[in-house]
C-alpha cells in the first residue's frame, strides 16, 4: 500500500493508473521466477532451495530504503522541500525548482483517526464495497496460486505441466494487467474491472470441464489476468479514489481486508479437495468471489470519487505550489 501510495503521489494524472500497474506487475514477475525454480532445482538441490533464492531479495532493501522517496504531503509538512525539489528535478530535469518555491499540504488531513475519513463525504459504501472486492479477488489470488497445481493434477496433468500453469496464470496476469490499463486509462477503471471480474468467472467455471491443453492454457491466462490483473488495477483504482492525506490509509485498510481472504483462500481450496468433489465444482466455487467481486464493484459510487473533484478544481492529487511550475512535473 505504501509503495502503490507513493506511485499514485508523483505519477502524471493522465498516466496513473498505468504506472501503478506497471509497478506491481513485478508481483507476478516473482510469481513466474518461482514456479520456474521449483521445475529447475527442485529435483537436484530439494525443496528447501526454493525458500533459499526466496530470501536473496530481501538483500535489496538496504538500496530500496535509500532510494524511495517520502511522500509529497509528507515532505511537505515536515519542512523538507530541498529533498522534495530534488524528487521533482529528478522527475522533471527540464523545471527549474528553486528554495524560493512554497508548496502547501492538501487540507482536511485527520491525522488522529485516519481511519474515520474513509467513511467520510459520503464514502462509506464506496468503502464497504471496495473492502468486499478486495477480499473476494485476493481470496480467488491465492486460493489459485496455493491449489491450481493440485487441481490440475487432479485434473491428470503430471506435476510439471501443473507448475507450468502457475507460469502462465502470472504471465497472463502481467500481459493482461498492460492491457488493461490502458483501456482503464480510457474508459475509467470501473467500466472495465466489471467485465474484468465476470470473464475471471466465466474462465474459472469452464477450466472445470477441461479441453485442449492449448485451451486451458488460454483459459488460465485469462483467469490470471482476471484475478492477478484485476487486483492490481483495484489498487490503482482505489488509490485514485480517496484523497492523498488518507491514500495509503485506504489502501492499508483494504489491503488487510484483502488478505483476510487471501489467508482463506487456501483454506477453502484445502476444504473444497477434501470433500473430493468433480473437479467442475472446485473451479465453480473459486468462481463465484469473481462474480461478488463484479457486483460489489459496480456499486461503488463514482461521483464521490476524490478524482471527480479534482477535475473540477484543478488541483494536483499530492499538492499544489504557489509562485512555481511544480505542477507541471507532477
Amino acid at each position: 500500500p505504501n509503495v502503490i501510495a507513493l506511485v499514485t503521489d508523483y505519477a502524471p494524472k493522465s498516466t496513473n493508473i498505468k504506472l501503478v500497474s506497471i509497478m506491481l506487475t513485478s508481483y507476478s514477475v516473482g510469481g513466474i521466477i518461482a514456479p520456474l525454480f521449483g521445475i529447475f532445482l527442485m529435483s537436484s538441490l530439494g525443496w528447501e532451495s526454493i525458500f533459499w533464492f526466496a530470501g536473496l531479495p530481501m538483500l535489496a532493501l538496504p538500496l530500496l530504503i535509500k532510494q524511495l522517496p517520502e511522500g509529497a504531503n509528507h515532505l511537505i509538512k515536515r519542512g523538507k522541500k530541498d529533498k522534495l525539489l530534488k524528487i521533482l528535478s529528478r522527475i522533471n530535469p527540464d523545471l527549474t525548482f528553486t528554495k524560493q518555491d512554497e508548496f502547501m499540504a492538501l487540507k482536511g488531513a485527520d491525522s488522529k483517526v485516519p481511519v474515520i475519513g474513509l467513511f467520510k463525504e459520503k464514502r462509506a459504501l464506496s468503502t464497504f464495497m471496495f473492502w468486499i472486492a478486495f477480499f473476494s479477488c485476493l481470496l480467488m489470488v491465492y486460493g489459485l496460486n496455493t491449489w491450481l497445481p493440485n487441481l490440475m493434477i487432479k485434473a491428470g496433468y503430471a506435476l510439471n505441466s501443473s507448475l507450468a500453469f502457475l507460469i502462465v496464470l502470472q504471465g497472463g496476469a502481467i500481459i493482461g494487467t498492460l492491457f488493461i490499463s490502458q483501456l482503464c486509462e480510457k474508459y475509467g477503471s470501473k467500466k472495465i474491472l466489471m467485465p474484468t471480474y465476470i470473464s475471471g468467472a466465466v474462465a474459472l467455471t469452464l477450466l472445470g470441464f477441461g479441453g485442449h491443453t492449448l485451451f486451458i492454457m488460454l483459459l488460465v491466462a485469462i483467469a490470471g489476468f482476471a484475478t492477478i490483473g484485476a487486483q492490481y488495477i483495484i489498487n490503482a483504482y482505489l488509490s485514485q479514489y480517496y484523497p492523498a492525506q488518507i491514500r495509503s490509509t485506504s489502501l492499508g485498510v483494504a489491503s488487510g481486508v484483502g488478505r483476510t481472504g487471501g489467508m482463506l483462500g487456501p483454506i477453502f481450496g484445502g476444504f473444497l479437495l477434501s470433500l473430493s468433489l468433480p473437479i467442475h465444482l472446485n473451479f465453480i466455487a473459486f468462481a463465484i468471489p469473481g462474480v461478488i467481486a463484479a457486483i460489489a464493484i459496480t456499486l461503488v459510487p463514482e461521483k464521490y470519487a476524490d478524482y471527480n473533484k479534482l477535475s473540477k478544481t484543478d488541483e494536483e492529487p499530492a499538492m499544489y505550489p504557489i509562485e512555481s511550475k511544480a505542477e507541471d512535473a507532477i
